[in-house]
């Protein structure tokens, strides 16, 4: 009979801990553009002073970074899971936050904020329960286009599991991201992805191809299916 192997948290640390204040990610919000999470706090007012990813330094958006982050409430749920006490550690701490807020506008005095709570080394297992998320979701398959002669079709093959599950809010960059990432594609490397045989932007939404594309073909056209390929350079 085999023995069920205990993991310590401090084995998932990279995953749950936020580059900026090496805490565990609270409230966990992603970049779109580069899919690095932080604590929604600590990305907010690092965007206050810059527009580039902390992590990577990517430009997240020429003006208004804020417009691409997205919270992750399955890894808040999953990190809640795995480290004892810290949603309530969390809940105590945005209650007192809250009093002393009421205290100043009465003209009462406080002491500062609790600090986070910071990585411990402290062993969970991972239970039971719902991780998904409460915005509207979509689902997609991705499915590769090819055609005779085309460059780069050696390297841009067919996904292994092509149907997915993911926010109305998720853009064409995200997506390209996503199939970069499970392709192993270069950096450089460009694809294009298209609905109905028409090249979509990166900034569309998955909701907006869907009301403005897909939709189109009927109530029995599910899922959407979006094509990606290499890109063709027409110049």
């Amino acid at each position: 009979m085999t023995t069920q192997r205990r993991h310590l948290v401090k084995e998932f640390n990279h995953f749950i801990t936020c580059y900026v204040c090496k805490g565990y990610l609270i409230k966990p919000t992603t970049v779109t553009e580069c899919l690095h999470t932080f604590c929604k706090s600590c990305i907010v007012q690092h965007f206050e002073d810059s527009n580039e990813c902390p992590k990577c330094g990517i430009q997240v958006h020429e003006t208004n970074p804020l417009e691409m982050l997205r919270l992750d409430n399955t890894l808040e749920e999953i990190i809640f899971k795995l480290v004892p006490g810290l949603r309530e550690k969390e809940q105590q701490q945005e209650i007192e936050f809250w009093k002393r807020n009421k205290s100043k506008e009465n003209g009462e005095e406080d002491g500062p904020l609790c600090k986070k709570a910071k990585v411990s080394e402290e062993n969970s297992d991972v239970g039971d329960g719902d991780y998904h998320r409460g915005d509207p979701q979509i689902a997609i398959c991705l499915d590769c286009l090819r055609s005779n002669g085309q460059m780069g079709e050696n390297i841009v093959k067919g996904l292994m599991k092509k149907f997915i599950r993911c926010s109305t809010r998720v853009t064409v960059g995200t997506i390209k991201k996503f199939l970069s990432l499970k392709l192993k594609l270069p950096s450089s490397y460009e694809l294009d992805v298209l609905c109905n045989g028409e090249i979509m932007g990166k900034d569309h939404t998955m909701e907006f191809i869907y009301m403005t594309r897909w939709r189109l073909r009927g109530e029995n056209a599910y899922p959407m299916v979006l094509e990606y390929r290499p890109r063709i350079d027409f110049g």
